[in-house]
């Protein structure tokens, strides 16, 4: 009997890849995933706990939930990712709609999980377990894939950031063998796939066998697979080998995503980052004589306890002298149980100035590197049909979206495109 599975996925890129393997993991009990809740036979809520009141914000998704199993007593509701983890009970406790609670290192066990809740009974499992759920996860079903997707390969951190909850949620780093890597990145090309996303909450501290910069030059090999890039790294792990991959690889892509979080040294060593914005600007410049034309991302907070202008300024100063193509930026907000939630914070309004500043330069940078574009022409990985006819949409190298007017180019397809126009966040031209 066939079954229906609604998720909805919370934060970052490696929620969506387990939100992918949890519908296969639940594939094999019967379960096809749906667009609305109002039709399911479960609902999971694969949840992030990074950003500010992450918890209550699940709560309230559950509360809204709620009236839906009064309508239909037999639907399941779990709650599965970093806020279950870091929650457990109390999620169960505070919400008893729920019938099941499953941290992002326990997945692979939901189909025992959900014949549980089935005859009755809850399920909760957030252990950090010593075998490796994606050995249990194989045999999943041959469906087509879209040309771009997203490959696990290390979880947890060991940094220990002073604002992070990370290492509490998704525990200590540990990668996955090369060749199991290896092997999934074979499947999906088989199925499809033509860039792979390597994901990692310390990526480039992968050490499953080889360092990821030997990772790479492996992924390469394989036929079909045009385009490599990875997320998220550390500026401590860029070793000497991965940058020089970027000037010898052609599929890896030339796109960094490289937070710093802030530009002033004494915040950095509040913050325990253990680099300095010298040692950040001098691993930039190695990059970019490596690279050149290479695209850079990155993360910041603002506010962070302590936080003076004189901290800010030097935050700002570090933006005017990298340059970003891209950034992340927010204000610091607590997090239970991390090294800074008891310290005092800076003024609420005080630190939204500060974004607003922050956000603001970063846009003027992030549309004068786009407005460069304009005129050239560049590859681009064709992902889906666009909204008007004939337009289709695809990804840069530099990870823009590009809308492509005419031509003949399908989904799949890496099409050269002379770039015509350039919008805050998108790129348009035509097929040449």
């Amino acid at each position: 009997m066939t079954k229906k599975l609604f998720i909805k996925t919370y934060g970052c890129q490696m929620n969506v890849y387990d939100s992918e393997r949890m519908a296969e993991a639940l594939g094999g009990q019967g379960y096809v995933e749906t667009a609305t809740p109002e039709d399911a036979d479960m609902i999971l809520l694969n949840t992030c706990h990074i950003r500010e009141k992450a918890a209550e914000k699940v709560y309230s998704e559950l509360g809204r939930l709620k009236p839906l199993k009064e309508l239909n007593p037999e639907l399941k509701i779990g709650v599965a990712g970093c806020v279950a983890q870091a929650e457990g009970e109390e999620i169960m406790r505070r919400q008893p709609a729920v019938d099941l609670v499953v941290g992002p290192q326990t997945y692979h066990r939901l189909p025992e999980m959900e014949a549980r809740v089935r005859s009755g009974l809850p399920a909760l499992d957030t252990d950090f377990p010593a075998e490796d759920k994606f050995d249990h996860l194989k045999g999943r079903p041959k469906a087509r894939r879209a040309p771009a997707a997203f490959l696990t390969v290390q979880e947890g951190c060991d940094k220990f950031c002073a604002f992070c909850v990370v290492p509490y949620t998704r525990g200590a780093e540990v990668s996955r063998p090369a060749a199991r890597v290896l092997e999934e990145a074979r499947d999906l090309v088989e199925r499809g796939v033509r860039e792979v996303t390597l994901l990692g909450q310390n990526v480039n501290a992968y050490h499953g066998g080889m360092t990821l910069a030997g990772l790479i030059r492996e992924l390469a090999r394989i036929d079909g697979l045009e385009r490599i890039r990875y997320t998220t790294s550390h500026p401590n792990d860029m070793g000497d080998d991965l940058i020089a991959a970027h000037a010898e690889v052609e599929e890896l892509m030339p796109y960094l995503h490289l937070p710093v979080q802030s530009g002033s040294d004494r915040i950095l060593k509040r913050m325990n980052r253990s680099h300095t914005a010298e040692s950040y600007l001098q691993l930039i410049e190695r990059i970019r004589v490596a690279r050149p034309d290479i695209v850079l991302s990155g993360d910041f907070i603002v506010g962070f306890p302590e936080e003076t202008d004189a901290d800010f300024e030097a935050t700002m100063e570090l933006v005017r002298q990298v340059r970003y193509g891209y950034a992340f930026s927010f204000k610091y907000s607590s997090r239970p149980g991390t090294p800074a939630a008891e310290r005092p914070g800076v003024d609420p309004d005080v630190a939204d100035d500060r974004l607003q500043r922050l956000q603001a330069l970063i846009t003027e940078h992030q549309r004068e590197i786009q407005d460069s574009m304009v005129g050239r022409e560049m590859d681009v990985l064709v992902e889906k049909p666009g909204r008007n006819p004939g337009q289709m949409i695809g990804k840069s190298p530099y990870l823009h979206s590009v809308h492509i007017e005419g031509g003949t180019a399908a989904v799949g397809d890496i099409a050269r495109v002379r770039i015509l126009d350039a919008k805050t966040n998108s790129l348009g031209g035509v097929q040449v």
